[in-house]
């Protein structure tokens, strides 16, 4: 049968109608958008669609989480490395609610979820019925889209509009509040697929005389740099970022959630961009004389003091969303369009170039980085065990190939700038918001989604206790990942801020911690702890070679700091490198 066929078929099939409850219905729209992995917490408003979800355990595998919120971040860790729509249920009142920071941590870091939310019945709605909230009015700051479904016929369209609002131009989230009496009420299920919306562009069409008239700065510039954002990843356009930066010799530096954009050891990877990134790509955005933003917002972590930001540069900048364009910096050529698309149309248009020169000075910086500072991070020849030289030799026990996943902090910050990757998709870590608390349920999440890969998922002793209740997701569904908890006592980041902005007057910042190995040890996880550097390499290789989940604790020194470092509102000029 030919493929043609085969489609026409399918899509018949799916426009086929059938007798069922709203609960049903649910069901049966995830399965036709290709869901096979749900996280979530099940309570009274929601029963009814947990009940229909008792009868597809063969399609699709479903994750009890321990708290929603680490429902909603398992499913960003699902999403960001599958590509896929992430998918999670909640029930009413405090369940609903208790999702709003993985909305907003997905609303900032443009990842694709559909959270479907159970409410108490329409003829209760607006008289504090128990667990009743307006999830509609809670959720809308913090999501792409979001709806009520109040009659179960409405529950196939709600979810096909979701599911395409969710994946498509800048990802998002997107919340659908279901009643209870819209799940139990039967109708006539149909599913159609959407494939567009009025009055919703997801993609601008693309300018093709700004082609041309980036492609003439790109051939005059003598010291162009690009800036690699998460733009190129969800556009899945790696390959042609690469086509695009090997034809031009142009450097390129990348954001935090950019990174493994390309390959660590690419020769025109010079480093991370920001606060806490690299010195070449710092102060050398100042000495450029073109930038090209390729699938970044140019956040304020990037760019430090907008007066005093790319001020030799005029900047082409590559971005789907039209309201990033001149939100922070000006474009003199804005290229709006999915980079998948635009990239290669560039690419044909520039002639092909070898920066040396300019690519040396990168490597030159590089060397004064590396004697300065990486060099006593990752082999310290003093006492005290280092974050950098623990999330290096993490890194290599794992060739170099593993997902890294990491909480918010000092070790966030350390691993960005030490762990190392072969291929995309291999980074997931809240940007925006900087949530603490995300890491251990977004390794859960990644771990489902690329179960053929390792996954690593490094935590401070503060974030992991935010959410160290999904080590019972963890032993439940025996998720193999591997935990590194560099442990230093301390709220680390906001103890270098402490230290370096207000005179070291560490308030509440100092934690008495519990043992983390008895608690590990309550959840069924094996665990180690390491304090001396001679134990070190032997703790990594047990954590490698188990096949479960581990639990390795590194005490690192209690006030060792994440250099070089922008201050806050400086030039990336004013780096620091200590």
């Amino acid at each position: 049968m030919e493929p043609q066929s085969q489609l026409l078929m399918k899509e018949e099939k799916t426009r086929e109608t059938k007798r069922m409850s709203g609960s049903e219905a649910v069901m049966q729209s995830l399965i036709n958008e290709g869901t096979t992995m749900i996280f979530g917490y099940p309570g009274g408003a929601i029963m009814p669609i947990y009940d229909a979800l008792y009868n597809y355990h063969d399609q699709v595998h479903h994750v009890l989480t321990r708290h929603e919120q680490g429902a909603v971040h398992a499913a960003q860790g699902y999403a960001r490395v599958t590509g896929k729509v992430g998918v999670c249920f909640a029930t009413s009142g405090p369940g609903a609610t208790n999702t709003v920071t993985g909305l907003a941590d997905a609303m900032m870091d443009s990842t694709p979820l559909v959270v479907i939310t159970g409410q108490v019945i329409s003829s209760l709605l607006g008289t504090d019925a128990f667990q009743e909230t307006d999830v509609v009015g809670v959720t809308q700051p913090v999501t792409k889209w979001n709806y009520q479904v109040r009659k179960a016929e409405d529950i196939p369209a709600a979810l096909a509009r979701a599911f395409y609002i969710a994946r498509s131009g800048r990802p998002g989230p997107v919340v659908v509040d279901i009643t209870k009496d819209a799940q139990v009420n039967e109708m006539d299920f149909k599913y159609e697929p959407v494939k567009a919306i009025r009055s919703y562009s997801p993609e601008s069409p693309i300018d093709f005389h700004q082609i041309e008239e980036a492609a003439k700065l790109i051939n005059l510039s003598r010291k162009p740099l690009a800036l690699v954002g998460q733009g190129v990843v969800l556009g899945n356009a790696e390959k042609e970022l690469l086509e695009f930066l090997e034809k031009s010799g142009i450097p390129a530096a990348w954001t935090l959630l950019g990174l493994s954009a390309m390959p660590s050891d690419h020769l025109l990877n010079v480093g991370m961009l920001g606060m806490h990134g690299n010195y070449g790509p710092n102060i050398k955005t100042n000495e450029a004389d073109l930038i090209i933003a390729i699938g970044m917002r140019f956040d304020d972590r990037v760019t430090g003091d907008l007066t005093k930001y790319a001020t030799n540069a005029r900047v082409i900048h590559m971005e789907i969303d039209p309201a990033e364009i001149n939100k922070n910096v000006h474009a003199d050529v804005p290229l709006l369009g999915n980079v998948k698309k635009t990239l290669p149309l560039l690419t044909g248009k520039i002639t092909k170039n070898e920066h040396t020169d300019w690519v040396a000075e990168f490597e030159a910086c590089f060397r004064i980085e590396y004697k300065r500072i990486i060099e006593k991070e990752t082999a310290p020849d003093d006492k005290g065990l280092r974050m950098g030289e623990v999330i290096s030799k993490v890194s290599s026990a794992f060739n170099d190939d593993a997902v890294m996943v990491t909480d918010v902090g000092q070790h966030q910050m350390m691993g960005a700038r030490y762990f190392r990757f072969k291929q995309s998709r291999s980074v997931v870590t809240s940007g925006g918001l900087g949530t603490m608390g995300f890491g251990l349920p977004a390794a859960m999440g990644a771990k489902l989604g690329a179960p053929e890969r390792p996954v690593c998922v490094f935590v401070g002793d503060g974030g992991f206790q935010m959410t160290i209740q999904e080590l019972g997701t963890i032993f439940q569904t025996n998720i193999p990942v591997k935990i590194v908890l560099l442990n230093n006592n301390f709220l680390g980041m906001v103890r270098q801020w402490q230290e370096l902005f207000f005179d070291k007057r560490y308030a509440s910042t100092e934690l008495i911690n519990p043992d983390f190995q008895t608690i590990a040890k309550g959840y069924h996880v094996p665990a180690i702890k390491v304090t001396e550097r001679e134990n070190l390499d032997d703790a990594i290789k047990q954590m490698a070679e188990t096949e479960g989940p581990f639990l390795m604790e590194v005490l690192v020194e209690k006030e060792g700091n994440v250099f070089p470092m922008v201050p806050a509102g400086a030039s990336v000029s004013d780096i620091r490198l200590e």
